[in-house]
């Protein structure tokens, strides 16, 4: 049952300190997340999804700092916890798939024996309970011939089996949450499929809550229930799937949407985001996407719009929408 809230991030600042200069990674973000809910964090790469997710895990470390906001999950006060406190809620109330298969996992040491090593720190069960726990884990993820994948070297899988053998590792222990790090984007499309339709039914199976980080819009509209789309560290829109693919009203949102395919073909053309990304280092004074938006006011450049909120669980941060609201007022 979706109702009690599980993660609540208030205005988290994360700052990495280079030799360059201070980097504004994310950017003074809020949002929550419930029981059993599932939020997808889109945006272009660098825009602070990963660093979002990892800060959850408390996996911030230097040059990065966390510099302001808070993070409560799970009646922990991830910001203030200790590496020893933290270790014992990774991977145990908490557990993230890494976006890279072939890196993740120890290539020394067998599939079998890396599950049951995060049993072995977060369960105190004897070596023949882990293994049976492996086994069904293997099971669970959709892996065949489970017992003789269970003595197998990652080198031996194929990149969809890693990629399933990295969930059943972060499921091992049941957490509440479970972060997926761009888990689909280094698998061909087949296999993506396979693996989405898998998070899908796991889902329903354990009732676990779920942040998917993505720059892909048809993995949101898949899996999620709401939806954050960030850009320059910033949440600039937010709301439930049928807000923001259906009633998106933030810029950014607008272009990504019409740079992401259709099954209609009269919709067939692409039309690209022009611009590239701001640079972190200098963060303009306005909104960040100003720069690459074309319908950009004087206001936009100059200041950071408030969120205008269109329904009780949908907000934009555009000048655009106190523009309408202004003129509305003015008709009305």
């Amino acid at each position: 049952m979706i109702d009690e809230l599980l993660l609540d991030i208030h205005r988290l600042k994360i700052t990495f300190f280079t030799s360059h200069g201070e980097v504004k990674a994310v950017n003074d973000i809020s949002f929550q997340l419930k029981e059993g809910e599932v939020l997808g964090i889109v945006g272009e790469s660098g825009c602070g999804k990963s660093v979002t997710a990892y800060s959850i895990m408390g996996l911030i470390t230097e040059p990065g700092k966390i510099v302001g906001g808070n993070i409560r999950f799970n009646g922990h006060q991830i910001e203030k916890m200790s590496e020893k406190q933290l270790q014992k809620i990774r991977g145990n109330e908490v557990s993230i798939i890494f976006q890279d298969h072939e890196t993740s996992l120890n290539p020394v040491l067998t599939i079998g024996n890396q599950i049951m090593e995060a049993l072995s720190i977060h369960k105190i069960v004897s070596r023949r309970e882990r293994k049976a726990k492996a086994l069904e884990l293997l099971e669970l993820v959709g892996i065949n011939e489970p017992r003789k994948r269970l003595n197998q070297y990652p080198h031996e899988y194929s990149g969809g089996m890693r990629q399933r053998a990295m969930i059943a590792m972060a499921l091992a222990c049941e957490p509440k949450l479970l972060i997926a790090d761009e888990a689909t984007s280094s698998l061909d499309v087949t296999i993506q499929a396979q693996i989405l339709e898998l998070l899908i039914d796991l889902k329903r199976k354990l009732g676990m809550s779920m942040i998917m980080i993505t720059h892909d819009l048809g993995v949101a509209a898949t899996m999620c229930d709401k939806v954050a789309v960030m850009y320059a560290g910033k949440i600039v829109e937010y709301g439930t799937i049928e807000d923001i693919f259906n009633h998106g009203r933030h810029q950014y949102t607008v272009g990504l949407l019409k740079s992401t395919p259709t099954m209609n073909e009269q919709d067939a053309s692409l039309i690209p985001i022009e611009g590239i990304p701001i640079d972190l280092l200098h963060i303009p004074k306005g909104c960040p996407f100003a720069p690459r938006c074309k319908k950009a006011m004087k206001i936009c450049l100059k200041k950071m719009p408030n969120n205008t909120y269109l329904t009780n669980e949908h907000y934009s941060a555009c000048w655009l929408l106190d523009k309408e609201k202004l003129e509305g007022e003015q008709n009305g």
